[in-house]
């Protein structure tokens, strides 16, 4: 049985002498209270949930969310949780992920989920309890006041696309309004609406949220453009089509995949851009960079002509930009939504602001039966390049070695978990293994965090994945370190009624930077899991049950396959924990941090 929360047991209050209370008056005539007004307009704008903690500066929002019959209000046990949540859900839904957030500190435990949104171009509103307005720079509870009073919204500046402070119950309309708006519009990212308790409260006249972010017209690429570069790329001797997560969120594959089959263009991409084509086309090398395919970063280097569409050109996708390894300054032309990425870590020849499917659906169109140089024995090359690379790891796939093989996890996922199910990783082998050797039949179905790669982001963006795609399998490949920092993200989804999978691969360690610095300083200090010596190991399986969940520990290879597809079946949260080897990624490309490490003794 479900126990609803108003029929919680909640001892009542015990007064103390004469306790004085003011009863505050009902709204004026033609008024209504602001809270119920602003989760009215977030129905009307088609928000279907919010992740949020509670605090006692949105009690008033929550009321209303509880009276709300279409916004559904999912309370997590951590400010980071929600922040990924929504960040998941975003990308699996393609809408506004929505945070609701307590002051101070539940402001400041979302950071890092913001952030991840911010710089993985998720579109995000984040919405704040405060203190009273009336109270500004008197320092009461929990105020961040040490430069500026009531000075808690400076700290989203360096990532939010912009941060609203509410100052008057009237601005709170055209506030939200405008977030919506800015978080959707030219390259997505999250808003903050910081809004004093008092507001919250307030009357406001009814009506007031009339206004609705404006339909957003995609910018598109001139004629002018697009002649010119069909004319490059036809003409170019050794022309490469890379893909970024632009190409992904836009949702331009299949433009993608026509551009690059009339022009026969080789593709390379991002880790963002995995998925981009289907895996197994004889015109898709794979990722590039320090994870990359080494057939994907030859290429590219040798390159007499890239089209970038959609991507920063990252530090990690780029080998730190260093020539001899993935791109040696050929020319560029460069198509993205924001301007600033135009020429900031290569010479440009050409830059284009535009959004990414409207981009390649004029190129694939124009591109359509044009004569482009013969490129002989071109996909051979592909061919022969990945099947190399992979035949390095061939064994490893089906090994029956336990501690298990990282590849041999993969191996059984692929197997068992559906061409439509998302997988959503953390940071480790998890990410980097996966955008390397895994397979993904359906664009978009990989979601993981690129720009701020943070820890902690796999168990809770799952958890919003399954709430915008409840039929699909929402599972989170995710290490064993990744998992401890939040094991709450399981009673969530009992609460919630969400069946995702978490899948821990457990090594005991912080396994990926383990490996760096045992490779750098003959031990890996600091990143192993120990007591009193010993390699401390936690029963993450029993963990899940003791949460209501189900829970599985894998005690040889064979028992992977058949747990997976009893978790997918069952239709309840499910722990499966699978004993791990710490086994590197294979690392093709370069990283600079290899160059700034000393060992000093």
């Amino acid at each position: 049985m479900v126990l609803k929360i108003e029929d919680a047991p909640i001892a009542p209050a015990k007064p103390y002498g004469h306790v004085l209370t003011k009863t505050p008056p009902p709204p004026k005539e033609g008024y209504r209270i602001a809270a119920y007004q602003l989760v009215d307009y977030l129905e009307l704008l088609g928000v279907e949930v919010v992740f949020g903690l509670c605090g006692h500066t949105v009690i008033a929002m929550l009321d209303a969310l509880g009276k709300n019959q279409k916004v559904r209000f999912i309370t997590t046990r951590h400010e980071q949780t929600a922040a990924h949540a929504a960040d998941g859900y975003a990308r699996a839904s393609g809408k506004v992920g929505v945070v609701l957030s307590h002051l101070g500190p539940g402001l400041t435990n979302a950071a890092t989920g913001v952030a991840n949104a911010a710089l993985d171009s998720v579109p995000m509103v984040v919405i704040a309890g405060d203190v009273p307005s009336y109270y500004y720079g008197r320092h009461p509870h929990q105020e961040v006041n040490l430069h500026a009073d009531a000075d808690q919204s400076q700290i989203y500046r360096p990532f939010c696309k912009r941060v609203y402070r509410v100052d008057r119950v009237e601005d709170l309309p055209r506030a939200v309004e405008r977030a919506f708006y800015l978080a959707q519009s030219g390259r997505p990212g999250p808003v903050l609406v910081d809004v004093p308790m008092d507001i919250f409260s307030a009357d406001l006249k009814e009506g007031s949220f009339s206004k609705t972010p404006p339909k957003l017209s995609k910018q598109a690429i001139d004629p002018e453009s697009v002649e010119y570069i069909i004319d490059a790329l036809a003409n170019a001797e050794r022309p490469v089509l890379y893909a970024g997560g632009g190409v992904l969120s836009s949702k331009s594959t299949k433009e993608l995949q026509r551009l690059a089959e009339a022009l026969e263009l080789p593709v390379a991409h991002t880790l963002m851009g995995k998925g981009c084509m289907p895996e197994e086309h004889p015109l898709l090398m794979g990722q590039t960079g320090f994870w990359g395919i080494p057939v994907s970063n030859e290429m590219c280097r040798t390159a007499d002509l890239i089209l970038a569409v959609g991507t920063r050109l990252a530090e990690a996708n780029s080998s730190s930009w260093e020539p001899e390894f993935t791109f040696d300054s050929p020319r560029l032309i460069h198509i993205d939504i924001d301007l600033a990425e135009i020429g900031r870590n290569y010479q440009t020849e050409l830059g284009v602001i535009a959004d990414a499917k409207v981009a390649l659906t004029s190129l694939a169109d124009a591109a359509q039966g044009r004569e482009h140089k013969p490129r002989p024995g071109m996909r051979e090359k592909i061919a022969t390049g990945r099947k190399e690379f992979s035949d390095l790891w061939a064994e490893e796939w089906s090994s029956d070695q336990y501690p298990l093989r990282p590849e041999r996890i993969l191996s059984e996922l692929r197997k068992a978990v559906p061409d439509d199910g998302f997988i959503v990783t953390d940071v480790g082998w998890n990410k980097n293994g996966v955008a390397q050797q895994f397979k993904f039949p359906v664009p978009g179905t990989f979601i993981t965090p690129s720009g701020l790669a943070t820890m902690g982001f796999g168990p809770a963006a799952v958890l919003g994945v399954k709430y915008a795609q409840p039929e699909r399998v929402a599972l989170a490949l995710i290490g064993d370190g990744a998992f401890s920092s939040n094991p709450g993200v399981i009673a969530t989804a009992m609460e919630a009624g969400l069946p995702c999978i978490w899948l821990v691969m457990d090594n005991s360690a912080f396994g990926t930077i383990a490996g760096l610095e045992k490779m750098h300083y003959g031990w890996s200090f600091g990143c192993l899991f120990e007591c009193n010596g010993e390699t401390y190991n936690v029963d993450y399986a029993n963990i899940a049950r003791s949460y209501g969940a189900r829970g599985v520990y894998i005690k040889s290879a064979a028992e992977l396959g058949p747990a997976l597809r009893e978790a997918i079946e069952s239709k309840m949260p499910t722990v499966i924990q699978v004993p791990m080897e710490n086994a590197p990624t294979p690392t093709p490309g370069h990283w600079n941090i290899n160059d700034i490490y000393r060992n000093g003794e």
